[in-house]
């Protein structure tokens, strides 16, 4: 059998209030080589001791959630993703055991089946629908079903500021309050609302400003990344209105004209920030398969 190398964009997710909804993809990618049979699973990596080269993967647990008939193989995985640093690492992996199992299974799933299994394994959707549709990704996921919807996107670019520590979304996700008063959640919603809806009319010079003052997950976990204030406050000092925490974070994301971010980039370099700063483009594909 020829091999067959899937490669799955980077996400970053809960932008402004779309928490657990609203994700891009990213042009940072995770690349799977699908090799020849083996007696048992075998993944070649270099992320580290901490990443099972075994059946216990990710990627392996997610082919064999989706087709436990599915025999063993040998993986090669080359990722330029951090990993728990806000930028769906565990996203790609997952999505990459889905089409694998797809593939290797021939099962013939619609776009819809792989959603669906996606944000069963993840949990929420948003990182699952930017990865496997490219672009700009607006989803919900009920436990049964997820629905998605790419939005059209225009040629922006994405400056990352990626701290060298990482963090676990459990550790972030205890850091979120298990309720939220009703006129902030309203005031929240009606800004990301419009946010959706300025970015599928095209109007996004009105739209980035939205993104920031999140109420949904930014106040509560502001302090596992203290650089995100100097970056806002360099960012406006710009004209630059569109910085937001990545996922559950630590890294943190601003949207914005390549131009201004490249100057943003050498300001930012000057402070001495401890992490490192990537200038991204969006991705458009999404999640690819093919053969070789």
């Amino acid at each position: 059998m020829a091999k067959i190398i899937v490669r799955v964009p980077a996400t970053s997710a809960n932008i402004g209030s779309g928490i657990d909804s609203v994700g891009i993809a990213l042009h940072m990618y995770y690349t799977v080589i699908v090799e020849e049979q083996t007696d048992k699973w075998k993944v070649n990596h270099a992320l580290g001791s901490d990443i099972p080269t075994d059946e216990r993967n990710l990627i392996v647990q997610t082919i064999l959630k989706v087709d436990p008939d599915i025999h063993p193989h040998q993986l090669t995985v080359i990722s330029d993703v951090p990993i728990a640093h806000g930028l769906g690492s565990s996203t790609t992996a997952v999505v990459a055991g889905i089409k694998i199992a797809n593939t290797l299974g021939e099962l013939n799933l619609s776009i819809e089946d792989q959603l669906t299994l996606g944000a069963k394994f993840e949990k929420h959707p948003e990182n699952v629908a930017a990865a496997m549709l490219g672009g700009m990704a607006v989803s919900m996921f009920d436990g049964e079903k997820a629905i998605a919807t790419k939005l059209p996107f225009p040629a922006i670019d994405i400056l990352t500021y990626i701290r060298p520590d990482g963090l676990s979304e459990v550790q972030s996700r205890k850091k979120l309050p298990k309720t939220i008063d009703y006129e902030t959640a309203v005031k929240a919603s009606s800004k990301e609302n419009v946010f959706v809806a300025l970015v599928s009319q095209g109007k996004f010079d009105q739209a980035l400003p939205l993104i920031e003052d999140d109420q949904f997950h930014e106040p509560y976990r502001k302090d596992l990344v203290p650089e995100m204030a100097v970056i806002r406050q360099t960012a406006h000092k710009l004209g630059i209105y569109g910085t937001y925490l990545s996922g559950a974070g630590p890294t943190v994301a601003v949207l914005g004209e390549k131009s201004a971010l490249i100057q943003l980039r050498i300001d930012l370099e000057q402070k001495g920030l401890n992490g490192s700063l990537r200038l991204l483009s969006i991705d458009d594909q999404g999640a690819t398969v093919r053969g070789e």
